[in-house]
Order: structure tokens, then sequence, then C-alpha cells
């Protein structure tokens, strides 16, 4: 390889290093997220197809209008029109008309149809908010789960670093002979401790960062630090909740639940339209058209004058269907369809009980989340200064090792406590805001 290709490789490999090691938001994660899954892509499609059909049963209310052709050939007797004889021979015919069709009445199930399309479609919309919000709620879990994994990292290597660095004040003093050397020998141990769990740690982040990659659909082999976002944990902790408001918030802003009910009235609508069929169909119509023949071997008249003069023909009119005995048949959809209303009804009233479950579910994990937070905060504060009393006793001679490492232990899980009631604090405070259906891309700070 030539000194270009070298220099060509090298800079690659930088800017692959500095795209891979590029900082991620929470924000950036979430726009991602809803970019990128699959399941909201899906349901997007269906809404698209869902207008269609919305727009198709509005233009069923009008006409129908279509363009019929034949052209053929009769080797054998055929009539001729022009003539009023049948002849016996070869005959090539080209004809063309025009129909519409007008429905006047149909039991009003046409508009019921209609009617039905657009609550359909209200539903479809619904749907597709609440696939939102559900990537928002599972990008937030995972990225907050790996911001978590990220300071408990930090937390593992300032732990080790001290470690390290109490050994080697150990040593010297063991060397020195102010120290026993059980001492040195259990301060060993615990740096070896303190490289264990800073691996289990780092293994705990990777894998956790596989899954949000994965949520993502981004590579997983990218590596990408997870920016904290700047939350103020005291506004969250400080807030006042009705559990009565929260659950009319939920009633008029949950998605699955407006879904819910617009899937009951096309229900209802289904059922009512489907009584139509009971009900005689009314309609107008109208045809026009002509045709051209032509008989080997005769004189016949010319295209024009058979298929602008000879042969034209309308025929308009009102036809009428009336139902009288059909084996049953529209009565046993129309109890289908009374029967799917009825479901749905009940679905709604599942679903009412569902949300009321989920609202006071959500607030009474919100606030543990606050009283946890607090309580971490005060854990954290009396053991640091536990532990920096303890060091100095240790320092000066009147406290043992046992001592120190308990007090480090304790400090350093109130470090990882604390930082797991804040990440918690926060993701419950979007759990709430799924709860009531108010966790919007554009809230997120």
């Amino acid at each position: 390889m030539t000194r270009k290709n070298y220099l060509v490789a090298g800079l690659c490999m930088l800017v692959f290093q500095i795209y891979a090691q590029e900082s991620l938001t929470f924000k950036e994660a979430v726009s991602i997220g809803l970019k990128n899954n699959v399941t909201l892509k899906q349901q997007e499609n269906l809404l698209i197809s869902s207008n269609i059909a919305k727009q198709s049963s509005l233009l069923a209310l009008g006409p129908t209008v279509s363009i019929n052709g034949e052209a053929a050939r009769t080797d054998g007797n055929s009539f001729n029109q022009q003539e009023g004889t049948v002849v016996n021979g070869v005959a090539d015919a080209v004809g063309a008309q025009i129909s519409a069709s007008m429905p006047l009445f149909r039991g009003l199930s046409t508009l019921n149809n209609y009617r039905q399309s657009v609550s359909q479609n209200d539903a479809q919309v619904q749907f597709v908010k609440r696939t939102k919000q559900d990537v928002i709620r599972n990008v937030a879990n995972q990225f907050l789960t790996c911001l978590l994994d990220q300071r408990l990292v930090s937390i593992r290597e300032r732990s080790l670093e001290y470690q390290k660095k109490q050994f080697e004040q150990i040593k010297e003093q063991v060397s020195a002979g102010s120290r026993a050397e059980a001492d040195l020998l259990n301060q060993e141990f615990q740096v070896k401790n303190a490289e264990l769990l800073l691996l289990r740690a780092k293994t705990t982040l990777r894998n956790d960062k596989t899954t949000l990659a994965q949520t993502l659909m981004i590579d997983p082999y990218s590596e990408f630090t997870l920016v904290d976002p700047s939350w103020d944990i005291n506004i969250l902790s400080s807030e006042q909740l009705n559990v009565e408001l929260l659950y009319e918030t939920a009633k008029s802003q949950r998605a699955d639940y407006i879904r819910t009910k617009a899937n009951e009235r096309a229900s209802e609508l289904n059922y009512t339209s489907s009584k139509g069929s009971y009900f005689p169909n009314v309609s107008l119509f109208a045809n026009y058209g002509s045709f051209y023949n032509y008989i080997h071997d005769r004189p016949n008249r010319t295209f024009e004058q058979q298929f602008t003069q000879d042969n034209t023909r309308l025929r308009y009119g009102v036809t009428f269907s009336i139902p009288i005995y059909g084996g049953f048949t529209n009565r046993a959809q129309v109890v289908q369809n009374k029967m799917l209303y009825q479901n749905a009804q009940l679905e709604s009233e599942n679903i009412e009980m569902t949300i009321k479950n989920d609202v006071l579910r959500a607030m009474q994990n919100y606030q543990d989340a606050i009283l946890s937070y607090e309580s971490a905060e005060s854990q954290l504060r009396a053991s640091e200064i536990s532990y920096n009393l303890e060091n100095e006793r240790y320092t000066l001679g009147v406290s043992d090792i046992v001592a120190l490492t308990l007090s480090l232990q304790n400090y350093t899980q109130a470090q990882a406590d604390f930082e797991s009631a804040k990440y918690t604090l926060m993701f419950q405070r979007l759990l709430l805001n799924y709860a009531t259906g108010t966790l919007k891309f554009e809230d997120i700070p």
C-alpha cells in the first residue's frame, strides 16, 4: 500500500470515529424512533388507505358513469337492422355505449356507509396518534435506562480510581510499617471488586445501547454518547396533581379512547346501513349508444350513416328493486352487525375503566417516584458526609479499613440510588403524560 493510500485510509478511519462517537439527545432519539418505527409506518399507510376509502364512499353518493364497447365478427346467420333481414355470411360489428346511474333511495345505506367511513378514518387517525405515543414511551424508557447506565459507569470509574489511589496509599503505609499487611490485602480485593463492578456496568450499558439501537433501527455497532436531558427535577417534584382532573383530561385526550368511541360509532352506522337492505332500492338510469356493422360481399351504409344516424339509441328511466325473500340473508347480516355494535359498546366501557386504572396507577407511581427521589437525595448527602468523616478517621488512625470500605460502599450505592431515582422520576412523569394522552413530541424539552 502506498503512502497516499495509507493517508486516505487514515482519514477515513478518523471520519468514521468522529461519526461513530457522535452524541445523541433524547429529542433526537425520539425523532429517529418516530421516523423509523415499522409499526408506525404501517399504521400511517393504513391511514392513507382509510382516507381513500372515505373519499370513495363520499363519491358513491353521486352517479356512476361508464363507457362500454364491443368489436366482434359473426360467421353465419346474423340480423341486419338496416335491411331488417337475416343474412348468412361474415359480418363485422363495432359498438359503443355510455351508461349512467344515479341512486335515489337505498334505505339510507349509502349515506350511512359514508358516515361509517368517516368514523373509521377518525379512528385510524387516533390509532396513529397513540402509536406515536407508544414509540415515544418505549424510546424514553430505553434512552433513560441507557443514561442511568452511563451514570453508573461513571460512578464505578470514580470508585475504581479512588480504590486504586487508596491501595497505593496503604501500600506505602505498609512499607513504612504504619499499617498492617491485612489492610493492603483487603484493599487489593476492593480494587479487583471495583474492576469487576465496572466491567459489569459497561456490559449492561453496551447491551442496553444495543436494544436502543434496535428500537431506533440504527446500526447497533455504531458508538454514540447519550446527552443527559436538562430537565428541572425540582419542578417535577413540586407539581400538585388531582386524579379527577387527570381522568377528565385522559377522556378528552387519550387517542385509544377516542379511537374506541369512533369505532363504536362506525359499528353503529354499519348496523344502521345494513338495515337499509329491508327497503326498496330506486335509481335513475340513462344509456346512450350506437354501433356499426359491415357484412362482407354486400353493399353497406357508411360508418357515419350507421353510427351517427341509423343505429343511435337513447334509453332512460327508473329502476327499482323490492326485497321479498332471500333466505334471510339480509336479516342474518343485520343481526351480525348488531352484535358487532354491541361488542364495540362493551369495548368502550372497558377502555373507560382501563383509563381510570392507568391514570390512578400513573399518578401513584409518579408520587412514589417523587418521594423516592427526595429520599435518595437525603441518603446521598448523609452517606457523603459519613464517608468524608470515616475517611478522616481512617487517616488519623482511629478507624479501620473495614469501616472505611463499608462507608465507601454505602456512598457509592447512594450515588447509584440517587441517579436511579432521578431517571425514574423523569420516566414516571412521561408515563403520567402517556396515561393522560398528552404525551407529544413537541413538548419534549
